[in-house]
């Protein structure tokens, strides 16, 4: 009987051993179904980048060019207009970014650390800002901008994209501060440091995966909007990168292999930008939505 029993515990274990196996084999054909799905566009950017226009519209399609064809990068990479976008994003992303990192790790240090009137209703403000959507304040950001005398000017752009970017950062910053325990503040006031130098000699250094993800999300937030970087300028030298590759759109045709050529330009910088700190992304994101 004993010999019995081990041999079904065995076959028992061997099927539950195959039942992973087989789980295992669905869930890795899953993600690379998946995986596949969302790599596609990026390729097929790439290819139509490298074919010549009237390639793109052979049939049947062509998932790789016959010839390599770099036309369409030295083009764009020979115009200063286009170079004059790329310039333009990246200095609205990098304001952007470190206004919304100063100003709003400094609102979530006070909103993490200290208890005062009206914290709570000002949190859910901040919060609620993220509920409006950002077509209705298109006109209103139009009449603000122009009166303030910015129309046209990258600190127009600056000061809207900064409105949204903000409010996120607080919300961000302020979970992940939440998680620091408060011991860490009262072991350096002890030692003789004052609030700011709390925050900047102990928080910020723990809290480095926090600012990582939260920059990372408002650069990639200036670098892609479209909206109002249209609206709010109107001279060539003004553009950004989404509106630059709008502009490429003619009325009598379409350069294919330019269009997709500085679409691939303006992402390469965003996806290095990634890449170099998904790690610290990942563990800010998770840890900043454990307390709010």
């Amino acid at each position: 009987m004993a010999e019995v029993a081990q041999s079904v515990d065995r076959s028992a274990a061997a099927n539950e051993e195959r039942l992973k196996a087989w789980r295992r084999l669905g869930i890795y054909l899953a993600l690379t179904v998946v995986t596949a799905i969302l790599i596609f566009p990026i390729f097929w950017m790439v290819s139509v980048s490298l074919k010549p226009t009237v390639e793109t519209f052979s049939l049947p399609p062509r998932l790789l060019p016959k010839e390599i064809h770099w036309g369409g990068y030295l083009s764009v990479l020979g115009d200063p207009e286009f170079r004059r976008f790329l310039i333009n994003s990246y200095v609205v992303g990098i304001a952007v970014t470190l206004l919304s990192l100063v100003i709003g790790t400094l609102a979530a240090f006070g909103f993490s650390r200290y208890r005062f009137f009206g914290d709570r209703a000002a949190k859910l403000f901040v919060i609620s800002t993220q509920m409006v959507p950002t077509i209705t304040l298109l006109i209103p950001f139009f009449g603000v901008i122009v009166w303030l005398g910015l129309y046209d000017t990258l600190w127009g752009l600056v000061l809207t994209y900064l409105t949204f970017s903000l409010p996120y950062a607080v919300i961000m910053m302020n979970g992940y501060l939440d998680t620091i325990p408060k011991d860490f503040d009262e072991a350096a006031t002890i030692d003789g440091c004052s609030p700011l130098g709390v925050l900047f000699r102990v928080l910020l250094p723990v809290a480095m995966p926090g600012i990582i993800s939260t920059a990372v999300y408002t650069f990639l937030l200036a670098w892609n909007e479209f909206l109002f970087a249209l609206a709010l300028t109107r001279s060539i030298e003004m553009r950004t990168v989404p509106v630059g590759i709008s502009m490429m759109v003619g009325e009598f045709g379409l350069k294919w292999d330019e269009m997709m050529a500085f679409s691939v330009i303006g992402s390469v910088p965003v996806l290095i930008l990634f890449m170099a700190v998904q790690r610290f992304v990942v563990s800010g994101l998770s840890a900043g939505g454990i307390k709010g």
